[in-house]
């Protein structure tokens, strides 16, 4: 970023290739149709402020609080709060290797759609802490800057995320 900042528009593409499959696959989760409006208005808005960077955190810390704040005001604008479900995600997607077997394919879709549903039925909070973990690859510090909370509570999000997203797919197995 420091590089971009300095006006090394190659830098920019290597971030944008860096963080656009995580910032994508994030948006999807939370919104579903939305996600690529979301994701380039993300990276709008990191290009109007690169001049302006100074690195007073990590990087990831910095740009995914711009990709959260895209999120909020994506909700504001429609005056909702953050969805219950996107069960929009399409699992299909997520699971793109062919070199798979049929038979297996098929057990690991309907795995990825339990946990995917899983995902969703979290409560916002915890929903948001897992996908920044799992998505984003962000460190519990680096959560807890982005949401404007405490490390404490962001390990009691996760914690709580875990043990349901365990427990369903423990349930669905059973069955």
């Amino acid at each position: 970023m420091l590089e971009y900042a300095g006006g090394s528009y190659e830098a920019f593409e290597t971030l944008y290739a860096r963080h656009k499959g995580p910032v994508l696959r994030f948006y999807r989760r939370q919104t579903g149709t939305a996600a690529e409006e979301l994701m380039q208005e993300a990276f709008i808005r990191l290009i109007k402020v690169h001049e302006k960077y100074t690195q007073t955190a990590s990087f990831r810390t910095y740009f995914w609080t711009i990709v959260r704040t895209t999120l909020v005001d994506y909700y504001r604008k429609l005056n909702r709060s953050l969805p219950e479900s996107y069960n929009d995600a399409d699992p299909d997607q997520i699971l793109a290797d062919e070199r798979i077997q049929p038979d297996i394919s098929a057990d690991h879709s309907r795995q990825v759609q339990r946990l995917l549903l899983l995902v969703a039925d979290l409560p916002s909070a915890q929903r948001e802490v897992f996908l920044l973990r799992e998505e984003a690859g962000l460190s519990l510090p680096e959560i807890a800057e982005v949401a404007g909370t405490s490390v404490d509570t962001v390990k009691s999000r996760l914690r709580y995320a875990i043990t349901k997203l365990r427990h369903g797919m423990e349930v669905a197995d059973e069955r």
